[in-house]
Order: C-alpha cells, then structure tokens, then sequence
C-alpha cells in the first residue's frame, strides 16, 4: 500500500496543489471549494507569518491538508485516506475545527480525539441553485451591471471596505487576488451608479472541473443598500457564470445573517451545514 509523505507548505505552486485536491474530491460533502483557497489566502497582505501550513502527498498528489492559525484548523481529507483526518489534527492540535456535515471521516477522527459540538457556534448554511434558468437582472435607472476590469481597482476595493467596513483588503491584496487561479475578470461583476461609484458587487469562482460557480465575496455599499442592487449584480455575475459552463451556483451564508434571505430570494436552497467542534 502507497503511504503518504508529509512536508511543509512552500510557496503558490503548493496552494494549487491543494486547490486540486478541493477540486478533485468536490461534493456536497466537501466543504472546500477551489475559490476558497484563492480567496482566504489572498484577500489580505501580511498575513501569513501567522499560519502554518501543511500537505500530506501520496502517488503525486495531495490527499490530505490542513492550514492552522490561533488555534483554528482548516483541513480537507481525501475520503479514501480517511487515516489522514487524525494525522492533520494530530499535527495542528488545534483548539477548534470546523467542518461540513457530510465530512464523516473528519467527524470522526474529531470525536475519537474527544472534541464536541460547540453548540453556541455560528454556522454557515450551504446553498445551492442551478443555473439552468437564471432571469435577467433589474436595476434602477442609471445603474449598470458589469464586469469589474484591471483599470477598475480602486473603485472595486472601495466598494469592498464600504460593504465589509472595517476591511483590510487593499489594492494590493485585491491585485494578489486577480492574479490568483481561479480569478476571472469575466465572473467580478459590479453595479456602477450614475456618478460613477461601485455600489454593489458580485465574485464567482468558477469550478471548470466539477461545473460549480462559488459566490464569494458579495457586497453592497450601505449608502445603497434596500435599492435590489445584491439581488442585480449576483443575477448577472450568475448568468456570465452560467455562459462560461457554470451548471450549479453554490454559497455559504451565516446563520441569523440578512444574507441568508438574500440568496433564498435568488432561488438558494440549504442542502448542508457546518460545525464547529472544540476540545474541552
């Protein structure tokens, strides 16, 4: 039996390593999609003297990964190593994990390791739709849906820390994040207002493989807030989806958060959740 080799995280090129990883095992039982990658790991600058980052390889491909910071562990295992869950854990011992529902074997691996269900955790519905039929947007005289492009930075930033204030996204970071595989400048769509401000915006990352568009992040300017304007721009970055192969739009709204109607209203349905499972 081929055994998996571990090592540490080196640089980009292991980033989309484990990106494959996300894209291969995709289901809706696996939590991580490849535009999750892109977008946790670029979104800010600086960061990453606080994580640690490991890759467990097998046959030349990573099985298994896990990205620790205070605490906190992400990881993706590939069912059929289901072992590997214990070795990612037992490397981060971390304080707290989140996982999907589906993830049985990390499920399981957490509570063999005497972790529970921290039952006053926020959670992250997981909703879907098809984009088999997506309607056409509806937007307010003057305001036009479009892509965002590489002269429209600093419009595109501004309209992110007007819609996730405070927000240490930069132009610098947005710049990492546009040269980051998946990013496509086709699928950043924005809601331009007459005078020329972003007031709304829609990011999808596009899953070729598996036919999966994500939507992350989405935001509204709060000066244009209750005007349709989210409901717009994901409408139309959904339809550019669809057109560039897309079949199914998934996200990841919060709990209690006003989002969750938002995508309901976009034809959303739950088909998962997370948990959070802390040691005592």
């Amino acid at each position: 039996m081929v055994k998996a080799v571990e090592r540490q995280y080196t640089g980009p090129a292991d980033l989309r390593a484990m990106q494959s990883l996300a894209e291969r095992i995709w289901s809706p039982a696996s939590h991580c999609h490849v535009g999750d990658l892109a977008w946790q790991r670029f979104e800010h600058v600086g960061r990453e003297p606080a994580w640690r980052t490991r890759l467990w390889e097998a046959d030349g491909q990573v099985v298994a990964w896990g990205w620790a910071e205070a605490g906190h562990l992400s990881l993706l295992v590939d069912p059929a190593w289901p072992e590997l869950a214990g070795s990612v854990l037992d490397w981060a011992s971390p304080s707290e994990v989140k996982v999907l529902d589906g993830e049985k074997h990390v499920i399981t691996a957490l509570e063999r390791r005497g972790f529970q269900v921290a039952s006053d955790a926020p959670f992250h519905h997981y909703m879907s739709r098809s984009l088999a039929e997506v309607p056409s947007p509806a937007l307010p005289d003057g305001f036009v849906a479009r892509p965002a492009g590489s002269a429209d930075v600093d419009r595109r930033v501004e309209v992110h820390r007007a819609a996730w204030h405070p927000s240490r996204v930069t132009v610098e970071s947005y710049r990492n994040v546009m040269a980051a595989w998946p990013y496509r400048g086709s699928l950043d769509w924005v809601v331009e207002a007459p005078d020329g401000r972003f007031a709304a915006y829609c990011l999808i990352w596009l899953d070729a493989v598996n036919s999966v568009a994500e939507l992350e992040p989405v935001g509204t300017d709060p000066a244009f807030r209750g005007m349709g304007l989210a409901t717009a721009v994901c409408l139309a970055a959904m339809r550019a989806a669809s057109e560039a192969g897309a079949e199914q739009a998934i996200v990841y709204p919060v709990d209690g958060y006003p989002a969750v109607k938002l995508y309901q209203g976009l034809g959303f349905t739950p088909y998962a959740r997370t948990f959070t499972y802390r040691r005592p």
